[in-house]
């Protein structure tokens, strides 16, 4: 198997790093083919963590203990402990990039996210980077379900995380991403061709034009309502958020993180409440939505959250919840085609996107009330 084909120059980008914020950023030109299985990955790891820490370079081998964290749906997660003298002295993160996804994630403006939210006290540290990933302090935390970010607890503590990560500043364009992800979605998924007859035979019976004339009408109606642009996460799901057991909250990976809509980043959590199973009987209700509002608005004081500031919460996150559910069902399709995990996507496409035409009519009506209500005062 070859290497896997490198995203950035690795150099390049380290020496920018300290220029830009002051901080040691490791790099190795170094690529490794996430293809690999696990036995046959793991000196390679080793290789590249000596390549990266001169300190670690004369190491021998069976000091470092490498596992697998997580398979994500688009990276894998790795953990590296280093052992001298039998007791462990270090721990870091390997993320290693998934195959063909940098044709649906913009690595460079992932990479200038981590930089700023790392510097900012979000997530785990960034301390080096490599051909087709990036190294970073280790978490010692559980990854959170769709069950627990439903819990009213936790539900408050991510409001409130996620207030402070929307006040953020990253350098460069401030311009709201949404809509240019959708049409570069909606370009790539609308011409794609299966191998597979029958995922042929299925895609086929997509109307574009009908998702088109959507996004058309979705846009137009929601610029309407001036939803606040802040640097959103973009994609906080349950698997992306980790709690220690002293209870802090962590969110992690940036890869689709930029910025955007305020009521955006709030309805595709919400939509999250669902799981990959995609069962929307657990998208939170009025009240479990605005207890999420009150913690987000003012967390100091949360009972003294007007009723008029919850409403307009309420109406953006039920509207661009039918541009998640847009977003993700076109993902779904370029994935199908595009990614080597075992995963049904094509089917994920058709649950989002039925799950979009269900909801319809309720969160357009939703929106075109609460505006001619602007117009009538």
């Amino acid at each position: 198997m070859g290497a896997e084909v490198k995203i950035w120059n690795p150099v390049e980008i380290a020496e920018q790093a300290r220029k830009d914020y002051a901080s040691q950023i490791h790099a190795s030109h170094l690529t490794i083919d996430p293809s690999l299985s696990f036995p046959h990955m793991q000196p390679l790891i080793i290789k590249l963590c000596k390549d990266i820490f001169n300190s670690w370079s004369n190491l021998d081998d069976s000091c470092f203990q490498v596992e697998k964290i997580s398979g994500g749906i688009t990276n894998l997660l790795l953990k590296v402990s280093v052992k001298q003298e039998n007791c462990i002295d270090d721990t870091i993160t390997i993320r290693l990039y998934g195959p063909n996804t940098e044709y649906i994630i913009d690595r460079h403006r992932e990479l200038q996210a981590v930089k700023y939210l790392s510097a900012a006290g979000f997530g785990a540290k960034w301390l080096g980077i490599f051909g087709n990933g990036m190294v970073q302090s280790f978490i010692d935390a559980h990854t959170l379900t769709p069950s627990d970010i439903r819990e009213s607890k936790i539900a408050a503590k991510i409001a409130m995380e996620l207030k402070r990560f929307h006040h953020v500043e990253i350098p460069g364009s401030k311009e709201p991403q949404l809509w240019n992800d959708i049409w570069k979605f909606f370009e790539k998924a609308s011409v794609l061709e299966f191998d597979d007859s029958e995922m042929q035979k299925t895609y086929e019976t997509i109307s574009f034009t009908e998702i088109r004339d959507g996004i058309v009408q979705l846009k137009g109606l929601s610029d309407h309502l001036n939803s606040p642009v802040i640097f959103s996460h973009n994609d906080l799901l349950s698997g992306n958020m980790m709690i220690n057991d002293e209870d802090k909250l962590y969110f992690i990976d940036y890869e689709y993180a930029s910025y955007n809509y305020r009521g955006f980043d709030i309805a595709n959590h919400f939509a999250e409440y669902a799981g990959f199973e995609c069962d929307y009987n657990l998208y939170p209700n009025k009240n479990e939505q605005y207890h999420f509002f009150r913690h987000y608005i003012q967390p100091d004081r949360p009972h003294e959250v007007s009723e008029k500031d919850l409403e307009t919460l309420y109406v953006e996150t039920n509207t661009y919840v039918l541009a998640s559910h847009l977003l993700w069902a076109l993902w779904g399709l370029i994935q199908a085609k595009m990614s080597p995990i075992d995963f049904d996507y094509l089917s994920y496409f058709f649950l989002r996107y039925n799950e979009y035409k269900r909801q319809k009519e309720k969160c357009l009506s939703l929106a075109q009330s609460y505006l001619s209500g602007f117009k009538n005062e």
